[in-house]
């Protein structure tokens, strides 16, 4: 995609965060191939978001041990079958240079990707992890929003004050957006007090935990779901596998 064609899809998908009242999150479900990217398209969401455990599910690879190459061309599978933005969970990069990264997110055509800040379950130094999506942002050029993670509540103490202390890092390095995964959800009025611009949250599914729209009056600007979906096919599968005769 031309510089100038991407550019404005990630503007658009940019200016979903924008002005959202709270309680009003934007849903982000996560397809995991382009079939599943269709069926959520159909059902009128405006924007995706690509879990990379589920596409790992999806491929037959553990959380976190698909090839990188694997990785974009099921991107690039789930973007080609559907017209609206689809950003791409891309773990902690692959270990790719920032420029290579945007690289290939664009040739993949997602719109934003997240990035994690912990490698091979051990947080990042946070201040050289904001060096490293500065670059990121300084290669896309406004072509790709950068949700930053903030891994503190799964691979760290789960301090609160810590995970704001990172999280404006990140905005600060020109991050878009924040996602304190699995924060509890009583610290969500303190992680909004403390983070400038939009943030993420993880939701579960059918009352396991709050829902988004509670979850927006808490804070959260956009939910996202991980492989909940994914999972949840797997589990109707399963079901309807258990009746066909043997």
């Amino acid at each position: 995609m031309s510089p100038g064609p991407a550019r404005d899809k990630a503007e658009r998908f940019r200016a979903l965060h924008r002005g959202r009242a709270p309680g009003d999150p934007l849903v982000l479900p996560g397809p995991w191939d382009a079939a599943s990217a269709r069926v959520l398209e159909a059902a009128g969401f405006p924007a995706l978001a690509t879990p990379s455990a589920a596409i790992a599910a999806s491929l037959g690879y553990a959380d976190g041990a698909t090839p990188a190459d694997e990785m974009f061309a099921a991107i690039a599978r789930i973007t080609r079958a559907v017209d609206v933005p689809v950003s791409a969970d891309v773990e902690a990069g692959y270990g790719l240079g920032a420029r290579e990264l945007v690289e290939r997110l664009l040739e993949a055509g997602a719109v934003g990707c997240n990035l994690e800040d912990c490698e091979q379950g051990v947080l990042k130094d946070p201040h050289e992890h904001a060096g490293f999506l500065a670059e990121v942002r300084e290669a896309a050029a406004g072509r790709l929003f950068v949700n930053a993670r903030v891994d503190t509540f799964v691979r760290g103490d789960g301090d609160v004050e810590r995970a704001v202390e990172r999280a404006a890092a990140y905005v600060a390095a020109g991050a878009d957006c924040v996602y304190p995964i699995l924060a509890p959800v009583d610290a969500l009025p303190l992680l909004r007090a403390g983070i400038e611009g939009p943030l993420n949250v993880l939701a579960g599914l059918d009352g396991d935990g709050p829902a988004p729209a509670v979850l927006g009056g808490l804070g959260a600007t956009r939910i996202t779901f991980g492989p909940a979906l994914q999972r949840r096919a797997g589990d109707a599968l399963r079901e309807t596998a258990a009746g066909l005769p043997a």
